[in-house]
């Protein structure tokens, strides 16, 4: 047993005084006993805390809440979203048109710029929702005795050293060290991740046990789902379990997604490009002797040729568009990167309680009579049966646990709700799958009297009016406690038989081998007139009835869903607070595993070094009885591998990994508030199965955002080229920078923003994840981009020259240039639709959005060639109808020869 602890504190800062304790600063109350843990507190198990010295400790301790995140103030925050080389690019782009005299466009671009930073200041709230909600969760009641008397009070003013009471339904307030504990059961699912409720003890346990084993304490934000019990609070808010999450809540790094990343270096690296190339033009221009002031327009044209001025409202639609098909596969989006991070995740990390699971206890099969019956269905439903037809010693064993339970199941609302121990609801649930309600039972067998269930005699009895003065005793409880009261068994018929218990044990050995839960029964007959039971009237002479055995069975979906992600590259790891042979099990039913083998649990984690652990993080795929820290720690371990993280769960204790991983991914119905406000998206149906549909709606999404840059940028590659060579050659520019804007704003909005609503490609959950350190511009799509943009520099400088070498003058030449790259862009959109398909292979039309925006596009390129205004605003003139043929007979060649280019590159497997 654990010593006393050497580290002490004495509050938050304040002097000790009248009241003041001094605290253990390693929080193991657990190792010690009650008594020296009331010396400690200088608290009275029996008349609790007076006035004085609870003011004098609440000035100590403070409240009990959690204290709220600190960070930088929301002007700062408001700031930072500027600094984006993106947004720098945009503002660049702004002061250009601002030059230019274009009001109009820098006011856009600047709404675009300000839109955008308004959105990332609100997403930087998510942490300090996330503690918010962490305190919301400590806003309760609770039960104290002070000076004596039992009074209700809010949870917030309870301080170390509080005498708390709790009961079935309470919230515990605090962390609390039990002393007195009756049948005491606690959920601590959300908080350790442990499916069954806690069985608490008073007696003192070792000092290195984990959380989920400390059965002498009760920790704040947990449920009592059974018994009575009391306790001495030994820590308040930030100091107690779930204040400790809080904190690494505030301390997890909030990590930029694969999309940000990507986005983040392509746009430093277009901004070094534009700056050069500025640069370079001036430089050769004045070296050629050309005038100053003609140089700066052609240095700031090139600038505004070179900035895609539509890609974040690009990168912005796809996004959103992935947001709205990803709802309607019951997947909520709260960060818009977070649908491209799914689409390149490698590990998708997930809780077992209620993820993978139904987080509703089943029994799988019976044992009586000798014989086994499988029982069908899951959760708390009556649907299913048990196979074969219950034979009656099925029917009594059924009947001791409906008889000998103190569980309610309600229907609320098409789901069925447990008031009371999640065990015997099973129970109850596997008898009405045989026709037998609690209610018809009870009536039929009135109880009289019962012994309660206590851990230290490991099972529950109960006994019942038989009628004409008959009684009868069931029992229920662990398999070596029933076994050792019987002398005999219920045969097939239900008749007494020999008592075989190594059979009964092998039995037990096998279920428990699945993963099962195995609870025993059995009857006895007391005296005719009995009114009363106690201990030594069950301590003999029984009939064993059989066997229950039980577990929180999988989703009906998640054996497919997982085995979707293994063909998608995607490895699945198991994350849980349970046993290793429970965890074990079912990551085996499920598919994770192949044998159930290579758990790796807390304590061995606990025990290796950060790099060995590194290896068998990513070796391993089931990780059972591990904490929250350890939970953060196996996030960061596979991200210190390359590897982009999607972490799924409900409870509190998922929180800081939901917030560390790449992506985290909540339940909606199960899940949290805490876990909620800390994840990237929340699945309304709690299923895994919504997992690989959001897999596959990332992929669609950023699929559609390099088809979107395979399209656009060429436009800005040939706009740069252009100006390029016409100040190498010294000849007059091509086309005049607002002319540039045009071109920019009217390919990216309403041409290249089409590709976004691109349905999924054929086979896209075929591929492997994409590699965290691949560029967001692949070598296939710089190679279109390149190839692309010389042909827009080819064929724009041949037309102007040949323009102007016809004497149709500069305007001419130039807005034929501009209609020979709006027909180059309009024809090769066509060839972007799909990068691994040629275009002939799929309906051009298909796209109704592309479509549109074409006829659009046709009619303003129109009106920009033609319309008085127009002319006025862009410097056009008409032109003929031959000038026409040869522009749309360019436009049609460009889309054959890169379609012809695409399937060159597929040909040779370049992506």
């Amino acid at each position: 047993m654990g010593g006393r602890p050497s580290g002490i504190i004495t509050g938050t800062g304040h002097a000790a005084g009248r009241g003041s304790i001094q605290l253990l600063d390693d929080q193991h109350w657990h190792a010690l006993p009650a008594d020296e843990v009331a010396d400690l507190l200088e608290a009275d198990r029996e008349e609790g805390l007076d006035r004085f010295t609870v003011e004098h400790r609440r000035s100590q301790f403070g409240l009990n809440r959690l204290t709220p995140a600190k960070g930088p103030g929301p002007l700062r925050r408001f700031a930072a979203q500027f600094a984006d080389p993106l947004v720098l690019i945009l503002i660049a782009a702004a002061l250009v048109t601002i030059y230019l005299g274009e009001w109009i466009d820098a006011i856009v671009i600047f709404a675009v710029v300000l839109l955008n930073a308004v959105v990332g200041y609100l997403q930087e709230a998510k942490a300090v929702a996330a503690i918010e909600a962490l305190s919301r969760a400590m806003t309760a009641e609770a039960t104290v005795v002070r000076a004596g008397d039992q009074v209700r009070l809010p949870a917030t003013e309870i301080v170390p050293g509080d005498l708390v009471l709790v009961q079935a339904g309470d919230k515990v307030p605090a962390d609390v060290r039990l002393f007195r504990a009756r049948e005491l059961r606690a959920d601590e699912s959300a908080l350790t991740g442990e499916s069954l409720p806690v069985e608490k003890d008073c007696g003192v346990v070792p000092r290195d046990a984990v959380l989920a084993d400390r059965l002498d304490m009760a920790y704040a934000s947990t449920l009592v789902t059974h018994g009575t019990g009391a306790g001495l609070v030994v820590a308040t808010g930030d100091r107690t379990e779930v204040g400790r999450i809080s904190q690494l809540i505030q301390g997890a790094q909030d990590l930029k997604t694969p999309l940000t990343r990507k986005i983040a270096q392509f746009s430093k690296l277009l901004l070094f490009v534009i700056v050069a190339l500025a640069g370079v033009t001036f430089v050769v221009g004045l070296v050629r002797g050309e005038d100053l002031v003609a140089m700066f327009r052609a240095s700031i044209a090139l600038a505004v040729a070179a900035i895609p001025e539509g890609l974040p409202a690009a990168v912005t639609v796809t996004l959103a568009i992935g947001v709205s098909r990803m709802a309607r596969r019951r997947a909520i989006i709260r960060k818009l990167p977070a649908v491209e991070t799914l689409g390149s995740t490698m590990v998708i990390c997930t809780d077992k309680t209620g993820t993978l699971t139904q987080n509703e206890m089943t029994v799988r099969r019976v044992v009586a009579g000798g014989t086994g019956s499988t029982v069908s269905g899951v959760g708390y439903g009556p649907e299913g049966e048990i196979d074969p037809t219950p034979s009656p010693a099925v029917r009594e064993v059924l009947l001791a646990g409906v008889l000998c339970n103190d569980t309610a199941l309600n229907l609320n609302d098409g789901r069925y709700e447990v008031a009371g121990d999640p065990t015997e609801a099973a129970l109850l649930t596997s008898a009405a799958k045989a026709g037998m309600t609690a209610a018809d039972e009870a009536a039929r067998l009135p109880r009289l009297d019962a012994i309660p269930f206590e851990s230290a005699h490991q099972y529950m009895a109960t006994l019942h009016d038989a009628g004409h003065g008959r009684r009868a005793v069931y029992l229920k409880g662990a398999v070596e406690k029933v076994l050792a009261r019987c002398t005999a068994a219920a045969g097939a018929d239900g008749a007494p038989s020999a008592l075989d218990a190594d059979a009964v044990n092998r039995q037990v050995d096998a279920l428990a081998a699945d993963g099962l839960r195995v609870l025993a029964f059995a009857r006895g007959t007391p005296p005719d007139g009995t009114g009363s039971i106690g201990h030594d009237d069950v301590a003999g002479g029984l009939t064993f009835l059989g066997l229950q055995a039980m577990m929180d069975p999988p989703r009906p979906a998640a054996i497919a869903a997982v085995a979707a992600c293994h063909r998608a590259g995607v490895a699945v790891k198991m994350i849980t607070g349970d046993h290793a042979a429970t965890a074990a099990a079912i990551a085996r039913d499920i598919g994770i595993t192949r044998s159930g083998d290579g758990v790796l649990t807390g304590a061995e984690m606990a025990a290796v070094h950060d790099d060995e652990f590194i290896e068998l993080a990513d070796a391993t795929d089931v990780f059972a009885r591990v904490t929250p820290e350890q939970k953060l720690r196996l996030v960061e371990a596979l991200q210190s591998k390359g590897q982009v993280v999607a972490m799924t769960g409900d409870g509190v204790n998922d929180a800081p990994a939901l917030k560390q991983a790449d992506i985290g991914v909540a339940m909606g119905i199960t899940g949290t508030d805490v876990a909620k406000d800390a994840a990237d998206m929340v699945l309304t149906d709690d299923d895994f199965a919504s997992i690989e549909a959001a897999v596959e709606e990332g992929r669609g999404v950023f699929d559609n955002l390099v088809k979107f840059l395979t399209y656009a940028l060429p436009t800005n590659v040939g706009q740069g080229l252009v100006i390029l060579t016409a100040v190498m050659l010294g000849t007059a520019l091509p086309i005049e920078p607002l002319q540039i804007l045009w071109i920019n704003m009217v390919t990216a909005v309403l041409l290249g923003l089409g590709l976004a609503f691109e349905p999924k490609e054929p086979g896209i959950m075929e591929r492997p994840p994409r590699a965290p350190g691949s560029p967001i511009v692949s070598r296939g799509a710089l190679i279109r981009i390149v190839a692309a943009g010389i042909i827009l520099l080819v064929s724009a400088f041949a037309v102007f020259e040949w323009a102007l070498a016809s004497d149709l003058g500069e305007e001419a030449a130039r807005t034929a240039a501009v209609n020979v790259f709006m027909s180059v862009q309009i024809f090769y959109l066509f060839a972007c639709r799909s990068l691994r398909r040629s275009l002939f292979t799929y309906d051009p039309f298909g796209n109704r959005i592309i479509v549109l925006g074409v006829v659009v596009v046709a009619v303003l390129q129109v009106l920009f060639t033609y319309a008085a205004l127009m002319q006025t605003a862009f410097d056009t003139v008409a032109i003929s109808g031959a000038a026409w043929l040869g522009i749309l007979a360019i436009g049609v060649g460009a889309m054959v020869v890169m379609d012809l280019l695409g399937a060159v590159l597929r040909r040779l497997h370049i992506d």
